[in-house]
């Protein structure tokens, strides 16, 4: 029988990783966000983002490109501070989780337009819902008030819901547009 040994450096250097992941994932997430929401980084804005949302099936359109830039930015802010961390990551999840679900008929890899990249960040922020921040974080310094337990759950529960909601409305807007215009259409089309 072997007899293992913890560090007395354990602790700490799991402490340090959880916050070096969580700072780095909130910061991919701004980025990504920002390029939705303000056009940074080579994104397209609002106007370029509802155009693209449009086209994905999401209406309405603009809100679609806030929600999803809010989503992203907002919740990563969130992440890499370490503040409401379980309603952060549950944003940012199910902002990932929808993503994903575009990207999925393109198979499992990025480098075919797959849901790979979204999916693990998505994953990623799910860890932090179900974990907490850790103990260098502004949850941490506010004694955990935007970090109780019972919201970790609520919080958890909320991601699938949230997608489903999202992806089914998708469809339904997709189903929509392949049906061609209805009579109401036509006719506000023609007057």
């Amino acid at each position: 029988m072997s007899r293992t040994s913890t560090s007395p450096l354990a602790p700490v250097a799991a402490t340090a990783a959880q916050t070096i992941f969580r700072v780095g994932l909130g910061g991919v997430l701004i980025a990504h966000g920002t390029q939705k929401l303000f056009g940074w980084f080579g994104g397209g804005g609002i106007e370029g983002t509802s155009k693209g949302m449009h086209a994905m099936g999401f209406r309405p359109a603009k809100p679609s490109a806030v929600l999803a830039g809010l989503g992203e930015a907002g919740a990563g802010l969130a992440l890499a501070l370490g503040l409401g961390t379980p309603a952060a990551g549950a944003a940012a999840a199910t902002t990932m989780g929808v993503a994903a679900s575009v990207h999925a008929p393109n198979g499992f890899f990025a480098t075919e337009g797959g849901l790979e990249y979204p999916a693990v960040l998505g994953l990623a922020a799910s860890s932090f819902t179900i974990g907490g921040p850790g103990s260098f974080s502004l949850d941490s310094v506010t004694g955990h008030v935007l970090d109780r337990p019972w919201m970790r759950a609520v919080a958890l529960a909320v991601i699938p819901t949230a997608i489903a909601i999202q992806v089914y409305r998708r469809q339904k807007a997709l189903a929509h547009d392949a049906s061609g215009p209805d009579a109401g259409e036509i006719a506000d089309a023609v007057s």
